[in-house]
C-alpha cells in the first residue's frame, strides 16, 4: 500500500485531480469484442462521404509570418504562404512561373514575393499566369483550398468544429508525419477502444459509453462517447467524458462534454503530401489542442502560455508517435500485403 492512502481516501471530489485506483495493464478488460471491424469501417465510411469543400490544413497558424514566406507541399501540389503588412494570409504555388524558381526562398517586399533568381514580383492580385489560391486562417490553423485536387463542390469557408473562445482559450499545434493515407489515420481516431491500452502513460479507465450505429445514423449521433482519466503523473489523472466525432474527410475532433475543461477540444487533421522516393504516400498530422476551463489557475496558465505550449506540444507527439505507427500498419496490411483490415474474432 502506497504511504499516501490515506491521503487518497481524503482526496476532495470536487478537485479536477483525482487519485487514480491502482491497474495492472495486463488485468484490464479487454475491449476487442467491442471494437468491431466493421463498425469502424461503416463509421470511417461515413466521415469519408462528408463534404470539405477541398480545404486543407497545411500548418499552424503561427508558422506563417510577414518577414519570410513558408514553403509547403499539399496533396503533391507545391506552395507557399505569407503574410501581408496586415497579417493577412495569402497562399499561391510554390513556383515562379518564369523558370520554376522555389518561391520559399523569395523575399518579402511591399506584401508581394519577390523571386530571388530574377526579380519577378508576385502578390496577392493574379498575374504572369500565377494565380494565388484561396486560404482560410481560423487563428489557430492555416488552410488552403485546392479545387483541382478535392474535385468536390467548394466551400467558401473550411469545416471547422465549434471551440472555446479565442479570448480565453490555449491552444498548441503539433505536427507529425507518417507513411500512410489520411484515412488510416482517420480510422485510427475512430477506434478509441485502443487509447488504454496502447496509451497507457496517457490514459486509463477507458470505457465507451456509446457508439454509433453500424448501418447508418445521422451526422448528429454519429458519435463515440467515452468516460477516461488523462493520466497526469504518478496516481493522479484527470476524469472526463469525451466525444469523438469527424466533421469531415480528414478530421477527427475530441470534445470533453464533462468534468474538467468542458468543450476545450482536440481536433486531428491530416493533410496528404507526396509520395516518398519509396514510392509511398506521407500524410501530416496536424493536431490542435484548444483548451479552456473557468478556473482561476487557468487564467494564470493563458499568461505563460509560451512555455506551456511545448509541453502540450510535447505529450500529442509522444501519443502520436504511436498511433502513426498503428497507422502505418493499417496502411502495409490494407495495400502491401493484400490483407484485409478485419478481424477473423467479429461475429
Amino acid at each position: 500500500m502506497s504511504i499516501l492512502e490515506p491521503v487518497y481516501r481524503r482526496w476532495p471530489p470536487t478537485w479536477p485531480l483525482q487519485p487514480i485506483p491502482p491497474t495492472t495493464w495486463a488485468r484490464q478488460q479487454p475491449t476487442y469484442q467491442a471494437a468491431d471491424p466493421r463498425l469502424i469501417t461503416a463509421v470511417l465510411d461515413r466521415s469519408q462521404q462528408r463534404p470539405s469543400g477541398n480545404w486543407y490544413v497545411f500548418a499552424a497558424s503561427g508558422a506563417i509570418h510577414s518577414d519570410r514566406p513558408l514553403g509547403v507541399t499539399v496533396a503533391g501540389v507545391e506552395l507557399v504562404a505569407w503574410r501581408d503588412s496586415r497579417q493577412q494570409l495569402h497562399v499561391g504555388p510554390g513556383a515562379c512561373p518564369h523558370l520554376g524558381a522555389p518561391l520559399a526562398s523569395a523575399v518579402l517586399d511591399c506584401d508581394t514575393l519577390v523571386c530571388r533568381w530574377h526579380g519577378l514580383r508576385l502578390g496577392p492580385d493574379a498575374g504572369h499566369g500565377w494565380s494565388p489560391f484561396p486560404s482560410h486562417d481560423d487563428g489557430v490553423l492555416a488552410w488552403v483550398r485546392l479545387d483541382h485536387i478535392g474535385n468536390e463542390p467548394s466551400l467558401d469557408a473550411p469545416v471547422i468544429p465549434a471551440r472555446p473562445p479565442a479570448d480565453t482559450h490555449l491552444a498548441a499545434v503539433a505536427t507529425l508525419t507518417g507513411v500512410c493515407e489520411p484515412v488510416d489515420i482517420i480510422a485510427n481516431r475512430l477506434d478509441p477502444w485502443h487509447g488504454a491500452w496502447f496509451h497507457p502513460y496517457s490514459f486509463t479507465h477507458l470505457e465507451v459509453l456509446d457508439a454509433p450505429s453500424r448501418h447508418g445514423t445521422d451526422d448528429n449521433n454519429d458519435r463515440f462517447v467515452v468516460a477516461v482519466t488523462f493520466r497526469v503523473g504518478g496516481r493522479l489523472g484527470v476524469p472526463v467524458k469525451a466525444e469523438f466525432t469527424s466533421p469531415e474527410p480528414r478530421t477527427v475532433v475530441m470534445r470533453i462534454i464533462d468534468g474538467e475543461g468542458t468543450d476545450s477540444v482536440v481536433e486531428t487533421h491530416t493533410t496528404p503530401l507526396d509520395s516518398g522516393v519509396d514510392g509511398h504516400p506521407r500524410t501530416c498530422v496536424i493536431e490542435a489542442v484548444i483548451a479552456d476551463s473557468p478556473r482561476r489557475g487557468f487564467a494564470v496558465a493563458r499568461r505563460v502560455h509560451r512555455a506551456l505550449s511545448p509541453v502540450l506540444r510535447s505529450a500529442a507527439i509522444r501519443l502520436w508517435r504511436d498511433d502513426l505507427a498503428y497507422a502505418e500498419r493499417r496502411y502495409q496490411q490494407r495495400t502491401l500485403t493484400g490483407r484485409g483490415i478485419g478481424s477473423r474474432l467479429s461475429p
